[in-house]
Order: structure tokens, then sequence, then C-alpha cells
């Protein structure tokens, strides 16, 4: 894979994981469902899917070739930016939609 694919790459996981935490009232993802979900959990679930997405890029640098040395403002710009990514799923829980008219994607019945 050529280094401009794995950086698009990389940019649409982070995309999908920062807002995956908003559309989903389960917890971790996967665990039973919670009405409404805390926001301790949905912060848990940002940072772990953060580090997933880190993990996703270092391998994808490691396979190009020798990784870089990252120090703390790499991090923190990562996060910055990881957060303000997932700011399409803030909007759409808690501003766009009234609390009464929230349907989550996973709680849809099929009639």
């Amino acid at each position: 894979m050529e280094q401009g694919a794995s950086v698009w790459v990389v940019l649409v996981v982070a995309l999908v994981a920062a807002n995956l935490p908003y559309l989903s009232s389960r917890i971790l993802l996967v665990g039973p469902r919670r009405d409404p979900k805390a926001a301790g959990w949905r912060l848990l679930e940002l940072l772990l899917l953060a580090l997933l997405t880190l993990a996703v890029g270092f391998g994808l640098e490691a396979r190009l070739g020798q990784r870089a040395p990252q120090g703390w403002e790499f991090y923190a710009a990562a996060l910055a930016l990881f957060v303000t990514l997932g700011f399409p799923g803030f909007v759409w829980r808690y501003l766009r939609r009234s609390r009464s008219k929230v349907r989550e994607f996973d709680d849809e019945e099929t009639p």
C-alpha cells in the first residue's frame, strides 16, 4: 500500500471510530444496552477507539518502513484531531435531535 493510501485509510478509520460511541447505546459497542448510556462510558469508548486508531496508524507506518519516534506533542495533536472528528456524532446525539426522538441504530425493530 502506498503512503498516500495509508494516510487516507487511517483518516477514514479515525472518522468512523470517533463517531461510533455516539451512535450506539451498548457498553463498549458490544455489551449490554444502557438507556441512556453515561458520558463516562462514551469517553472511555472514545479513548479506547483512539488508541485502536493509533495502533492502526503505527502498523501501517511500520509496514511502509521504519517507524518514526513521536513526542508528547504528536499524541496531543492526534487526540485533538480524534475528538474533532467525533463532532458530527456528538451533534447528532446531543444537539440536533431531541432526547425523546433519539433512536439507536442497533435498536431499530424490523416490522
